[in-house]
């Protein structure tokens, strides 16, 4: 099969490609770097041609809500409309468990990303994956001063290598909807992630201090609410995988 994947240089989208190539397929990297642009849709037409699936898993690094939503509005109308325009059969979409329960700015945007998904033309599959194993580095990176204030609350962290694998997988099968979400096997609290990070020398030493967030995510916004596929790989077995600068 020949599959197109938007955002193929990121963190997921380059995990992607690897795991349809070493399943026999081309991978058509959709990303800047590769001469396309989602937000102006520049050199999509020409990416797409001959395509049989696309997999989105596109990202823009922003906590502002207006522009999360005007890049997964852009990107998300460019990508569908060159989509049905090649005749593409399956748009498979890379989105977060929870993304509608939980209030936050960069959800926004993976609402609007699925809202449009949803109402297109093109058969399509939204995946909700659970926050892979490095969300509790991206909270601390976030958070300045000498104590780490970090949400209160649980995750079920899943390895984005077993992200990429399903979409890959999803890619090559028909169009199912909402498929089932995907966690990882074990439930974390992210103040004992974010400690046991520190501890390993992944992130700055300092107290971790819990705080409540209103809108969800100190209340299991973010675990799954049913069944559905589960990794094996425990936040344990990628700290442990970690190889850390010295501090």
């Amino acid at each position: 099969m020949r599959i197109a994947v938007a955002g193929g240089t990121g963190l997921a989208g380059r995990l992607v490609v690897a795991a349809l190539e070493a399943g026999g397929h081309t991978a058509v990297t959709l990303a800047r770097a590769a001469g396309v642009d989602l937000k102006t849709g520049s050199g999509l037409d020409a990416a797409l041609a001959g395509a049989d699936a696309v997999i989105d898993a596109s990202n823009v690094n922003t906590m502002n809500k207006a522009a999360a939503i005007a890049f997964f509005d852009q990107a998300g109308r460019h990508l569908l409309a060159a989509a049905d325009r090649a005749g593409v059969q399956h748009l498979i979409t890379l989105s977060i468990v929870g993304v509608d329960r939980v209030k936050n700015p960069y959800y926004a945007g993976k609402l609007r990303q699925e809202e449009i998904v949803r109402s297109g033309p093109v058969p399509w599959t939204i995946l909700r994956a659970t926050q892979f194993h490095d969300f509790a580095g991206q909270l601390l990176a976030g958070v300045p001063g000498p104590v780490a204030v970090v949400p209160s609350g649980k995750i079920q962290p899943v390895a984005v290598r077993e992200a990429a694998a399903a979409l890959a997988d999803i890619a090559q099968d028909r169009p199912q909807g909402m498929a089932p979400e995907l966690a990882g096997p074990r439930t974390e609290a992210l103040t004992d992630m974010a400690r046991r990070l520190i501890a390993a020398g992944g992130a700055r030493r300092r107290p971790v201090l819990p705080v409540y967030l209103p809108g969800g995510m100190s209340s299991g916004g973010l675990l799954p609410t049913g069944p559905g596929p589960r990794g094996t790989v425990t936040f344990s077995d990628w700290l442990a995988a970690q190889s850390f600068a010295p501090a």
